[in-house]
């Protein structure tokens, strides 16, 4: 009789254990879908926020490994991420430059060395002769100067003689351009820039011209464009959708928080009915004193 009562309480525990395993089985995941989604787009597709346009430059999915501490203590698994970059151009970016007082700088094709005043806001540009081509296309010269007693020479080779010229008298002087504040310079990186300010520093330059601008958008994330913030939304691999429908996500988070909490609940009722049928089983089979 034990053994008999025991096989019907072992019998209905695996069968509460087995159908609450079929719930779990059987549960299909809470699926996220917008009915009218502001934008939905494939890389290369553009878009008009205001008076700005904006194209998808990139849509990725890149599989990255999970951290520790899933399920089971076990090491986490791969994870597929989505995400995706957008690209618009500032017609009218603000640009500067810096002039350090002292340093070297290109402007016209050439190595102009910079000295800035801030008393007089005025930033002069001072050539840097290069002595070494002029030396080497002037076959009538050695190509090196000396020095003796302390100051430069150019040696002048004629036949078996040899001139010592002085060095200041032989190169060029060098050519000088002056700024103000407030004057255009052309030619500053394809240019035409403004001096904006002088201090004994350096010489500030800026000029208004296009600007690439990149917006990172992240899966299940706010990000604003153009004064307006959209959810984003990858549903597959190549589509981004963007939508103010941010109760939808709201229902959608609620709805898979229940479900978890629901499939949690069945996982405990089938491990606990198979531990209670196992006991159980284990109690009908113990031998007897009596």
């Amino acid at each position: 009789m034990q053994r008999r009562a025991a096989a019907i309480y072992v019998a209905f525990f695996l069968v509460v254990g087995a159908a609450s395993f079929s719930l779990i089985a059987t549960a299909s995941a809470p699926q996220l879908s917008f009915e009218n989604p502001d934008h939905r787009l494939n890389q290369g597709d553009t878009f008009t926020v205001g008076d700005q346009e904006y194209a998808v430059s990139g849509i990725s999915a890149e599989v990255e490994s999970g951290g520790g501490g899933g399920h089971g203590g076990g090491g986490g698994g791969a994870e597929l991420v989505r995400s995706g970059t957008l690209e618009f151009t500032n017609e009218s970016a603000l640009y500067t430059v810096e002039w350090a007082n002292g340093s070297s700088v290109t402007y016209e094709n050439q190595s102009w060395t910079v000295a800035t005043d801030n008393g007089s806001e005025t930033v002069t540009l001072v050539e840097n002769v290069n002595r070494t081509a002029i030396l080497q296309n002037d076959d009538d010269v050695e190509n090196e100067t000396t020095t003796v007693d302390g100051q430069e020479y150019v040696v002048e080779r004629a036949g078996d003689n040899r001139t010592l010229i002085p060095a200041a008298e032989y190169f060029p002087a060098p050519e000088t351009r002056e700024f103000d504040v407030g004057d255009e310079v052309d030619n500053v990186e394809d240019n035409t820039a403004t001096i904006a300010s002088v201090t004994s520093e350096a010489a500030t330059l800026e000029y208004v011209a296009p600007r690439t601008n990149e917006i990172s958008v992240a899966h299940h994330a706010n990000v604003t464009v153009g004064g307006t913030t959209y959810f984003a939304h990858f549903p597959d691999n190549s589509t981004m959708v963007l939508t103010q429908e941010f109760d939808t996500y709201h229902a959608y988070e609620e709805e898979t928080a229940t479900q978890t909490r629901l499939t949690n609940g069945l996982w405990g009722v089938t491990i606990l009915s198979g531990v209670s049928a196992f006991f159980l089983l284990g109690l009908a089979y113990m031998p007897s004193r009596y």
